[in-house]
């Protein structure tokens, strides 16, 4: 086995068993840098990423969402969904809506102040994405692209 970066990165003695081993504690570590990156770069704006990510989904659609349909789209999966609606509620960035059919479905919506957060945020968060990934060429994105949806639609 080779000595990559990542064995000296973690100060690892022996080199990794497994190049597949390797390869998931490269992304888990690329992961973890990229989470925290932009945890810090949304408290900045009083979110998280989860809950920007909730924002950034209810924009798109244009429409009020259930909230189970939101917790399906959400980039990283979240246990309950409802504590960070609670907290977006409260910053009077989305608001809940009852089903008139169904009382059990919450709708979720958001507000002209969560419109307007999204809108201050979307410019420096283009340019984050852009410094994060500047040392790669557009080939090699597409290409980290395609790989990293190709490990997902394996059924990991």
């Amino acid at each position: 086995m080779s000595t990559g970066r990542l064995q000296q990165e973690i100060k690892k003695r022996q080199p990794f068993e497994l190049l597949e081993q390797e390869a998931c504690l490269n992304l888990f570590r690329t992961s973890d840098l990229l989470q925290n990156r932009m945890g810090k770069f949304m408290r900045e704006f009083g979110l998280t990423p989860s809950q920007y990510n909730i924002l950034r989904i209810l924009r798109g659609e244009g429409k009020p969402l259930p909230s189970l349909e939101i917790a399906s789209r959400m980039i990283q999966v979240v246990p309950a969904i409802t504590g960070l609606v609670d907290r977006l509620e409260a910053q009077n960035l989305v608001v809940r809506k009852r089903c008139n059919e169904d009382r059990r479905v919450v709708f979720i919506d958001i507000t002209p102040a969560g419109l307007e957060l999204l809108a201050k945020i979307d410019q420096p968060l283009y340019e984050a994405h852009k410094q994060v990934l500047s040392m790669l060429s557009e080939d090699e994105m597409r290409t980290l692209s395609r790989l990293l949806e190709k490990i997902r639609s394996e059924g990991v």
